[in-house]
């Protein structure tokens, strides 16, 4: 149950990142709203998935599915570049975050 929650306070992470851009430096409400509150879900859900996970590996996967979501919907979202080296980039974090996953004690 642990990795459920550690995987939904991922895309929490996500989602504060991308209501951030949206909140343009918290001038607008809504977006502003939103980013607490994912913020504030993402830390809840990723705290509750630490009391039996490993710190190391719980924070890197965490980070890893904000970082990949992130970078993917800056993608869609935003037009930020396709480039191959980004590309790549974010394959090695996709093969450290599953490798962690495959490696861990739980």
């Amino acid at each position: 149950m642990a990795w459920i929650y550690l995987l939904i306070a991922g895309l929490f992470e996500v989602g504060w990142a991308i209501s951030l851009k949206y909140a343009q430096g918290f001038t607008r409400l809504g977006s502003s709203v939103a980013t607490i509150a994912f913020g504030i879900l993402s830390f809840a859900l990723l705290s509750i998935a630490l009391r039996t996970l490993p710190v190391g590996t719980a924070y890197t996967v965490w980070t890893g599915i904000g970082a990949v979501g992130t970078v993917v919907l800056g993608i869609v979202l935003f037009q930020e570049p396709i480039e191959v080296r980004r590309l790549s980039c974010i394959a090695l974090i996709i093969i450290g975050v599953v490798g962690l996953r495959l490696v861990s004690p739980h």
